[in-house]
Parts: C-alpha cells; structure tokens; sequence
C-alpha cells in the first residue's frame, strides 16, 4: 500500500474515533437515567421531550453543519463542531433541573449533527468509489464502538463517582480529540480549496428526486434507530427490571453487532464493485438485504431476554449496515462542492425522524400502549424506507455535470 493509501485508512480511524465520542456522548444521559432521577425527577413523557430538544437541534445543525463543512472546509469546519459538541456534553453535569438538561441536550444536539456531514465530505475527499463504503462503514463503526464501551464505562462512572462526571469526563474526551484533529487531519492536496463565493442552494438541491428520496428513506429509518439508542436502556430498566450494572452488562451486545454491520454492509457493496458490478446494483443489492432483517424486532416482546438481546443485536447489524450505505450516497451521486449540504439534508431528515417518533413512543407508553405495538411500528420503517429509495433513486450514478451547474 503506497503512503496515500495509508493515510487515507488513518484519517478514516482517525474519524471514527469521533463517531465514537458522539455516540459515548449521546449514551450518557439514557444509562444514567436512573440515577438522573434521584435528584432530577423525569417522567417518560419528559424523558421524549429530552430526546426531542436533541434531535430537533441535531436535525437543524445535521443541515447547517453540512454546508458550514462546505464553506469553512473539513478540517475547520469538523474542529469547531467537536470542540462545541464537548462543552455541550460537559454542561449537562452543572444540570440542577429539568429545565437546564433540556438546554444542554438542545446544545449538544447542535454540535453532533455536523458530524457526518464532516465524515461523509472527507471521504469524498480522500477515498475513490470503489473504497468510499468500506470508509463509511469503518466510520460508520464507530458509532458502535462508542455505544459499546458506554454501558460499561458509564456504571463503573456511577458506581465510583457520580452522575455529574459521565458527563464531564465525556466532555473532555471529545476535547482531547479535537487537539488530535487540528494536529493530524489535512484535505489532499488535490482538492480545491473552501469555497468563498455564493454557496451551495438547498432550494437548487430539492429540485433532484433523488434528495427527497433519501430525506424521506432516512426519515423512516432513523426513527427507528434513535428508538432503539435512546429507549434501549430504559425498555430495559422498565420492562425487564435490570439494574444499572445489568443493563452496563448486557446492552453493550447489540452495539457490537451494529459495528460489525457497519464493516460488513460497506464491505460487501464495495467488493460487489470489485467484481465488476455495477454501482447501483452493489448499493441497492447491500441496502435491500439490510432491509429484510429488521421486521425480525417485532418478535422482541414475546421473547425471554437472552433472545431478545439477539433480535436487537440483528437489528442493529442490519440497521448499522444501512446507514453506512445510505449515507455514502450524495457522495455517489452528486458533485463534490454539494456532498457535503445534500449528506446535511439527509441526515436532517432522519433527525426529524427521531423528534416524531420518539414523541409518539413517550405518548404512547404513558397512556398505557405497551411496547408491543411501539415494536410492530419499527419492525416496518426499514422496508417501506428502502421502497421508497428504489422509487426515487433509479439508478445510482452521478448525476450529470449540465443538471447541477445550477445548485
């Protein structure tokens, strides 16, 4: 492997790493729940109000951020969302009310959302087609990785300290990572540099059906997945009656299966282009197969916990595995100075996604509609999500040059 080669699998580990604080950073406030509410008394209506307050400034910032990354470039652009999204994290352990979580969730919501963004315009950068899935997917990992070491990290946290130093401890890493990033993360010299004129125009971008595809797809599919990350840990504590060291115990499992769904939709999809398929059957073939296995969660409530725990550990392979591919998709599809808006859009659309949904979920559970039904909701999204990319994406290949000289 030649030196830029190398480089470029180091900057995509390097961007990992902060997909994994996000996700660390977006576990803190469920697995701590418990011992929030000692102090801080939150009902589950309130605890959707708190998601809500995120994603809703996720969701704005997923949009903002993506054509902030676009204008200052991605290694500014990425440097002053970390370091906003870690002093965000860290004020929730000044929280002495409800009030004061709502805010910090508010804010930490408006650092993350530029995170892909960010991660989906390096690899446009650094990586050629053939290796951007296998990049996302590393990336996308992540994800995982934080989700996976939070459980168990934020128990022993609570177990050794208290409430207020998950947060503070997780504020910090995301700080050191941003020292990291200013030192290490340079764009190729290939590319050009940030744009200073008229930027990109969101309004030009949804004239393309393929942008309203995949907002809407991410819309059905990330309320699921913000389901699962932000009510796993307390389905658990509810419904299964699991104390924080059992829910530190077991609900790191489905989070490493999500890794491993990660690699291997990215993975696969850019080895069936290795072998000389074409770009829209190698994207569409992994999306539809990621698909199929998710109807599997409905199965969740009506099984003893030790199945149970692998029903979500197969949703979250498969949902992880989607992600990875759906979010590499403005960059297979639109040109370079637009990835970085449209993947903003997108993920926008899957934040909103999360806002709805998870009002709906706290509605429900708190006038007696059990998880059954949130569960046989779920078990859907995937499948009607990927019907509609294939009526709205007929073929994935760049647009051409002539239909974009407009945005």
């Amino acid at each position: 492997m030649n030196h830029t080669g190398s480089l470029r699998w180091r900057i995509a580990l390097l961007i990992s790493a902060a997909i994994a604080i996000s996700y660390f950073d977006r576990q803190t406030l469920p697995v701590a729940i418990k011992s929030i509410q000692l102090e801080i008394p939150i009902s589950n209506t309130q605890f959707s109000q708190l998601q809500a307050a995120f994603l809703t400034a996720y969701a704005l910032m997923y949009a903002g951020g993506g054509k902030l990354v676009d204008v200052l470039g991605t290694r500014m652009g990425f440097l002053l969302i970390m370091a906003w999204w870690s002093l965000a994290c860290a004020s929730h352990g000044l929280a002495t009310g409800f009030g004061m979580l709502v805010l910090s969730r508010f804010l930490l919501g408006m650092g993350e959302g530029g995170g892909f963004p960010a991660a989906t315009k390096a690899v446009a950068e650094w990586f050629p087609v053939g290796e951007r899935s296998t990049a996302m997917g590393i990336i996308n990992a992540g994800t995982s990785a934080g989700a996976v070491v939070a459980p168990p990290l934020i128990a022993i946290t609570l177990a050794t300290l208290n409430w207020r130093w998950v947060f503070f401890l997780s504020g910090a890493a995301g700080l050191a990572w941003a020292v990291w990033w200013l030192w290490d993360y340079f764009p190729p010299a290939s590319q050009p540099r940030p744009q200073t004129g008229p930027g990109i125009s969101w309004l030009g971008l949804f004239r393309f059906p393929q942008v309203w595809g995949l907002v809407c797809a991410k819309f059905l599919s990330d309320a699921a997945w913000y389901f699962y990350l932000f009510w796993l840990p307390k389905y658990l504590y509810d419904v299964r009656h699991f104390d924080t060291k059992q829910v530190g115990y077991f609900a790191w499992i489905p989070y490493a299966a999500a890794g491993v769904g990660s690699l291997l939709g990215g993975w696969f999809s850019s080895r069936l282009i290795q072998r000389g398929r074409s770009l829209d059957f190698s994207r569409k073939l992994a999306l539809g197969v990621s698909a199929a296995v998710m109807p599997l969660i409905f199965f969740v409530t009506q099984s003893p916990v030790e199945i149970a725990i692998v029903l979500f550990s197969i949703a979250f392979a498969g949902q992880q595995s989607w992600s990875t591919l759906v979010m590499i998709l403005p960059a297979d599809i639109f040109p370079h100075r637009a990835v970085g808006s449209v993947a903003g859009l997108v993920g926008f659309g899957g934040a909103m996604g999360g806002v709805v949904f998870g009002l709906v979920v706290g509605y429900l559970l708190d006038h007696g509609f059990g998880y059954g039904l949130v569960f046989g909701i779920v078990s859907t999204l995937h499948v009607i999500a990927f019907c509609v990319i294939l009526l709205s994406v007929r073929v994935v290949q760049p647009i051409e040059a002539g239909a974009c000289k407009e945005i």
